[in-house]
């Protein structure tokens, strides 16, 4: 489901980690674990716009992707050597890198998300499929 939900974007979560994240949302819809990816989509962008310092960093130009430059800003810790005091907001556009989707982003927002099925209901599913079968 995990990976269904990612889709094509960038992350790098390994499959260990996503079967991790399997196993911690047990009980957990299909919405339920849409509405985890989502929430951890956005949180490469609240890392930007919290950020205040950027470091430099190696990465595709924006203006050709076969092209590799060497002056992206991407945030990071005030106390990273390479540490550079600035908000989003000074970042020019062409030079930001976003972070990608990792494995803190995918835990971060399945500490605030709560299954919205309960047991019980699914105690009531699988009478209800034992009573009437998959057909209903």
């Amino acid at each position: 489901m995990f990976r269904l939900h990612l889709g094509n974007t960038p992350h790098s979560l390994s499959d260990a980690d996503l079967r991790q994240l399997a196993h911690k949302t047990r009980g957990y819809s299909g919405a339920d674990i849409s509405v985890i990816v989502r929430d951890a989509l956005m949180q490469p962008v609240r890392k930007v716009q919290s950020a205040t310092h950027f470091k430099k960093v190696p990465g595709p130009s924006r203006s050709n992707i076969q092209v590799t430059v060497d002056d992206l800003l991407t945030p990071c810790s005030p106390g990273d050597p390479a540490a550079i005091e600035l908000t989003w907001m000074d970042v020019p556009s062409d030079k930001l890198l976003e972070p990608i989707v990792c494995m803190s982003d995918m835990l971060r927002s399945l500490s605030t998300t709560r299954p919205t099925v309960n047991t019980e209901d699914l105690l009531k599913v699988k009478k209800f499929t034992d009573d009437f079968g998959m057909e209903g």
